[in-house]
């Protein structure tokens, strides 16, 4: 995988818009030069009875980018269609655990890139004014799109930190039990 270590504007957008299309296409490369290797084995994996698997955090990464697609863009939540769809990787804990499974990197990967593409779309119909509206959540705490899109890369980062961490964990025990 060739990297590219700049934040920079993306022709076909608004400069602060290619720079976050930059830095949200850099994590994701990450994300997934992380996972391409692993089976669907180990993307059902549970560590513990309080973990979840490598999959079911690959699918929360696209469902918070995919929540936050609606709420930025569309000013709204979730609607029922939708819930049925992200609703369990949203929230993970144990229905996720049960729920999302046998599955390949194919499928992940796909939903990942479906969500993207999406991002990539919506992010060609905004300037980077929008990046500055400010709005307020149910509870009044004021938020703007800027920061909706820095949380679903800070949320990535930090999904990807636990799989690596799955990753080692379950290969180490691969290890052990060959050499058993």
């Amino acid at each position: 995988m060739k990297l590219d270590y700049r934040v920079r504007p993306i022709e076909g957008f608004t400069p602060k818009i290619g720079e976050l299309i930059s830095m949200l296409e850099y994590t994701r490369a990450l994300t997934l030069e992380d996972i391409k290797d692993l089976r669907q084995a180990e993307l059902d994996q549970l560590v513990d009875e309080g973990s979840n698997s490598v999959g079911a955090l690959l699918l929360h990464i696209a469902s918070i980018e995919s929540v936050h697609q609606v709420v930025s863009f569309e000013n709204r939540d979730f609607n029922e269609t939708e819930l049925l769809k992200w609703e369990t990787p949203l929230w993970l804990g144990k229905k996720a655990q049960t729920e999302i499974k046998n599955q390949p990197i194919e499928y992940y990967i796909d939903e990942l890139t479906k969500v993207r593409e999406k991002t990539v779309a919506l992010f060609k119909t905004v300037g980077d004014g929008w990046l500055s509206v400010e709005k307020k959540w149910d509870n009044g705490v004021p938020h703007n799109n800027y920061w909706l899109w820095y949380h679903v890369m800070e949320d990535e980062i930090s999904h990807r930190g636990q799989i690596r961490i799955l990753k080692r964990m379950i290969l180490n025990n691969r290890i052990k039990e060959r050499s058993r």
